[in-house]
């Protein structure tokens, strides 16, 4: 039988991400969206952050980790958190994956997965679940 209590997760993950008017700010937003299906971290809003909202900020300054990915150069994501007097922790910027910011919005998967790669690269093993998860599979050792 699987230990209960081995898929805990043993750290938070905050995934922020850039959700700006470009294929490239669109990457960032669906990477957050599918690594937070994927049970890698979650997404927290980010304009909530900006607003100054005191629960979306605590929420941010107690979190273990964090990943910020922004569209491009611009950095709105990094601008955001700066201006909040938030430290910024594991920054990506998609553009520096080798994309081209442009106005088109059909995302290819191939590109989505990119960039879930480079967070995933940058983090090391899942934040979430032991680098050993074969308590997770439900076997009893067998």
């Amino acid at each position: 039988m699987a230990d209960e209590t081995c898929c805990t997760p043993t750290r938070k993950c905050m995934i922020l991400a850039c959700s700006g008017g470009s294929n490239v700010g669109q990457l960032s937003n669906q990477a957050a969206v599918e690594l937070t299906k994927e049970g890698f971290g979650s997404m927290y809003c980010l304009a909530g952050i900006g607003a100054a909202i005191s629960g979306f900020m605590q929420s941010a300054k107690d979190v273990d980790e964090m990943v910020v990915i922004d569209g491009c150069p611009i950095g709105c994501a990094r601008g955001v958190l700066k201006e909040q007097g938030i430290p910024e922790r594991n920054y990506l910027v998609v553009t520096d994956l080798g994309f081209e910011k442009a106005k088109k919005f059909d995302l290819d998967p191939l590109d989505i997965q990119k960039v879930k790669d480079a967070v995933r690269k940058m983090l090391g093993p899942d934040p979430v679940r032991p680098a050993d998860d074969a308590c997770c599979s439900g076997s009893d050792g067998e």
